[in-house]
């Protein structure tokens, strides 16, 4: 009988790539979010959360991970892009099968009124950072606030330090493409920044401007005024620790005071 050979899967390229995939691929870690999600919110409350609003949720990754990790669990996914909606429920829902209807995705602004009450809203990927005037983010804190139950949390990520004003180009290898980070400029009267993410391939094409952010650097003190303003009453700051070679280890922790590293990663809770 004759040996079967596997297939080659062809090599990724530009023509070939699909940049939500590749996005999914090197930025975000779904099983980790959740994970942390789980433990600080049984510590607060001493019960699993259950129902999620993933704001920005984009191709709904994290939605999805959030009710396969659980049979009760339920989430609602908000994004302004119709497009990346149409996207996420076809490769991200749709195949939970039947799972899938324990997902809704709705779209709209993350401002406006979302119905149903929540155990956890979360909004990563520093998306919020599009609302660049205070008042914007104050309503969007405000929308959150209303939908949480009252032993409901709001996580947020945020990043910052000196190196995150610069201008500069991080490469991250994966095993068929490159994943660069491209921070472009900083203005320091408005603190708005413009980023984007490209993608370079094994045969040297690349898929440039995949993504492009025009974002207002937020403090994180600024932040906190405002989650205070809109009736948060309890707020900790969960910072990464130090991997001993410069950069983050994954590991994060309360903390009241913190060094003003180059650049720091930390998320932001709000109950």
């Amino acid at each position: 009988m004759a040996r079967q050979t596997k297939k080659k899967r062809p090599s990724l390229n530009r023509a070939s790539a699909d940049r939500h995939l590749l996005y999914q691929r090197s930025v975000q870690e779904p099983s980790l979010e959740i994970s942390f999600c789980n433990r600080i919110f049984k510590k607060a409350y001493g019960r699993s959360p259950l129902s999620l609003r993933e704001d920005f949720c984009g191709t709904a990754l994290l939605a999805t991970a959030w009710v396969k990790s659980d049979a009760k669990r339920t989430a609602t996914g908000v994004d302004f892009d119709p497009q990346v909606l149409k996207w996420g429920n076809t490769h991200n829902v749709q195949p939970l099968g039947a799972e899938s209807k324990r997902i809704q995705l709705l779209h709209q602004d993350v401002r406006e009124n979302v119905p149903g009450k929540f155990d956890v809203a979360m909004a990563f990927n520093f998306s919020y950072f599009t609302f660049k005037a205070r008042a914007d983010l104050k309503k969007y804190f405000q929308s959150v606030r209303r939908s949480l139950k009252s032993d409901g949390m709001f996580l947020l990520d945020h990043y910052g330090g000196p190196e995150t004003q610069d201008a500069l180009v991080e490469e991250t290898r994966h095993k068929d493409f490159v994943y660069l980070w491209e921070q472009c400029r900083y203005n320091p009267i408005d603190a708005s920044i413009t980023n984007h993410i490209h993608f370079r391939f094994r045969d040297g094409s690349m898929l440039k401007k995949a993504f492009s952010y025009d974002w207002r650097l937020w403090q994180l003190m600024e932040l906190k005024d405002l989650l205070v303003e809109v009736g948060f009453e309890h707020l900790d700051v969960y910072w990464e620790g130090e991997d001993g070679e410069g950069g983050g280890n994954g590991i994060f922790r309360v903390r009241s005071k913190a060094p003003n590293d180059p650049c720091w990663n930390a998320y932001l809770v709000a109950h």
